[in-house]
């Protein structure tokens, strides 16, 4: 792990001299607000994440939790479409989920994948006194002011139309400029630092920058602005989108300033680095704020919620009612060059080229329906993990979102505590670990809290991508393999003998929570329409496992342990 949480984004070394940056984050009371720019939004921040920790992105994967698939779930979805498909960066994967549940409280949460010379991480912390705040991108208006305080920090209810303004409004062909002159700017070794300017704006970007010792002296009355009239407190607060801060040594400036003009990208010096963790915004020339960095950072105020057990009733699982097919087909998911599997089965798999190694990326919530919160975050690890394993990845590391109700209550703090020792326990199984993540809480409607849905996203490495799994073939034996008990420690064990698997076969499935003859449907959809004939096995309840298929020359080199057959391909 080359960095872990405090960052814009967790940080693995792959060998070989490179690196990749992964982070999942929410945007679901914008999008519950206005569907279309919330979840395109939401895809430009994750893409800055990225880029700011100085790599460049070559993957997109989305959550959707919605009640139905009706006209806001749709407008979700064009929104991930236009902005991943104009800015290049291929969707390759994530979940879909239909569930009343989320009816008036959707959750669209985004993940993002980018690869870096391990030799140039980006930190977002300011250094050297002196050194200049440049800002560069698009220009700063009042759209999305409030958009981490008015929508993110309340509960919905009938009234949100009022909302409306706090949502961002996004620019994807201007996110695209960004991550290239962000790029260049990196390997180029021109910059000290980054930061992407999202939730709270400067505000948030610049007192992160100086969270450590230094201080930051801005001026407001210098950032490029499309309104007139604007207050400084608007300015510093301002969520418009596509917008990146540097640290940048002046002798530097004049070729920041070039990079950026080539791209037609403003670039203004608004600050400069200081001493002693101040953050003072002026105006005029006038300190119009002052306050110590680390009060809004490290050393904000910290209080203990109350924690009551409540159970929840259980549900019955929802019916999915929708192709998804018709979700994933509206992305560019080859765009770059780099996708050796594509969307529709279980994880998709990146090309790290000019190697044959690749990445297996996936994402993935609980249990559709299920009120355990425990069981919930454990689920999210171990079904992630099988999807990469299934894919040939070994799993190496996570990143959550944490999508809850209102903590304020009771009951929700301890669904959001027994979560997250869920998530905990199944990565100490695994032996893996969360690197990045986001919480999104106060995701009530009218008073009533969403189910505790923690979504995790894991990437793996694959030695070879010349060997993932693809398709089943006529007479291929096919083989049922389960976790021997319901414990964390057999379910990693069945993961790992998954990946270790995987060269070797034909067609690896996760069996999910659908069931096993689901999975074999699945697998044959998947495979042209080829169906098998198979004993179905008793139901497998909840442990994991997954369908697998092979030549039957190949089954002795698997072992003779954690599967039986079940069939044959014909």
């Amino acid at each position: 792990m080359l960095q872990g949480p405090g960052e814009n984004a967790g940080v693995l070394d792959l060998g070989d001299g490179l690196a990749v940056a992964f982070k999942v984050e929410s945007h679901n009371h914008p999008s519950a607000v206005e569907p279309f720019q919330g979840a395109a939004t939401g895809v430009g921040g994750i893409l800055r994440d990225i880029v700011a920790m100085g790599a460049r992105p070559v993957a997109l994967l989305d959550g959707l939790w919605f009640g139905s698939p009706d006209f806001h779930f749709w407008r979700a979805v064009s929104g991930i479409g236009h902005y991943g498909n104009c800015v290049g960066v291929p969707t390759v994967g994530g979940a879909t989920v239909f569930d009343p549940a989320y009816a008036g409280n959707c959750l669209v949460n985004a993940m993002c994948v980018g690869l870096l010379d391990s030799g140039r991480l980006h930190s977002a912390k300011a250094t050297g006194r002196g050194n200049l705040v440049v800002l560069y991108g698009a220009t700063t208006g009042r759209d999305g002011i409030g958009g981490a305080s008015v929508l993110a920090s309340a509960e919905l209810s009938e009234d949100d139309a009022d909302k409306r303004p706090s949502v961002q409004v996004g620019d994807p062909f201007m996110g695209k400029k960004l991550i290239e002159v962000s790029v260049e700017l990196v390997e180029s070794g021109l910059v000290e630092s980054l930061q992407d300017c999202g939730a709270a704006g400067l505000a948030s970007a610049l007192s992160e920058m100086a969270r450590d010792g230094a201080g930051i002296d801005v001026h407001l009355d210098r950032v490029p602005l499309r309104e007139e009239g604007m207050e400084p407190w608007e300015v510093m607060i301002s969520e418009s989108q596509e917008r990146m801060v540097a640290v940048v040594r002046p002798q530097m400036l004049e070729a920041v300033q070039a990079v950026c003009a080539r791209w037609e990208l403003p670039c203004t010096v608004i600050g400069e680095v200081t001493e002693g963790g101040a953050l003072r915004a002026f105006w005029g020339g006038d300190v119009v704020g002052d306050v110590p960095a680390a009060l809004l950072t490290d050393e904000c105020p910290r209080y203990e919620v109350e924690r009551r057990a409540d159970p929840r009733p259980s549900r019955p699982r929802p019916q999915q009612r929708v192709e998804l097919r018709e979700v994933w087909e509206q992305y560019d998911h080859l765009v770059g060059s780099r996708t050796v599997r594509r969307p529709g089965l279980d994880a998709a798999v990146l090309r790290l080229r000019p190697s044959v190694r690749g990445l297996a990326v996936a994402l993935q919530g609980p249990a559709p329906g299920e009120m355990d919160p425990w069981r919930a975050g454990a689920q999210a690890v171990l079904g992630v993990a099988r999807n990469v394993a299934c894919a040939g990845g070994e799993p190496i590391g996570l990143t959550d979102c944490l999508n809850f109700g209102n903590p304020e209550k009771p009951e929700i703090a301890h669904e959001l505590a027994e979560a997250i020792e869920g998530i905990s326990q199944a990565a100490e199984a695994l032996g893996i670990p969360v690197v990045s993540g986001n919480v999104s809480l106060y995701n009530d409607t009218n008073g009533v809290s969403i189910p505790p849905t923690p979504v995790v996203g894991c990437v793996g490495l694959v030695p070879d991508v010349r060997l993932v799994p693809g398709r089943w073939r006529r007479g291929d034996v096919v083989l049922l393999a389960t976790a021997p008990e319901d414990s964390l420690a057999a379910e990693a064990a069945l993961i790992r003998f998954l990946w270790k698997a995987a060269p070797h076969l034909s067609l690896c499935h996760d069996v999910g929570t659908a069931g096993v003859e689901a999975a074999l449907g699945e697998a044959a959809a998947w495979s042209g329409g080829l169906v098998a004939d198979v004993d179905l096995p008793g139901d497998v309840g909840s442990r994991g496992a997954a369908i697998l298929a092979t030549s039957p020359d190949e089954v002795a080199g698997l072992g003779s342990r954690g599967f039986v057959q079940i069939g044959q391909v014909r």
